[in-house]
């Protein structure tokens, strides 16, 4: 789900998406069951935008699954292409 809408809402040239959560296990977040996700994401669309803008952008894109227990922390690493990973 975090992938098809990251992929539909901000056209990524790269793209990866790591479930952390079970290195989580026990964690008060993780009991309401609630993901751990690790996001690298390169895009165009961040061209300009300083890190926060870029952190929003994708914090829009993933939607109410933010504020819902399906995702419940999220780490970010949001890149425009001629930026190194």
């Amino acid at each position: 789900m975090i992938r098809q809408r990251l992929q539909t809402a901000l056209a990524p040239t790269h793209l990866e998406v790591h479930d952390d959560s079970h290195k989580h296990r026990g964690h008060e977040g993780a009991k309401a069951g609630g993901g751990h996700y690790r996001v690298v994401i390169v895009s165009d669309r961040f061209a300009g935008l300083n890190r926060i803008q870029r952190h929003r952008m994708v914090y829009d894109a993933i939607g109410e699954a933010m504020r819902a227990d399906v995702v419940h922390a999220l780490s970010i690493q949001a890149l425009t292409p001629d930026e190194p990973r």
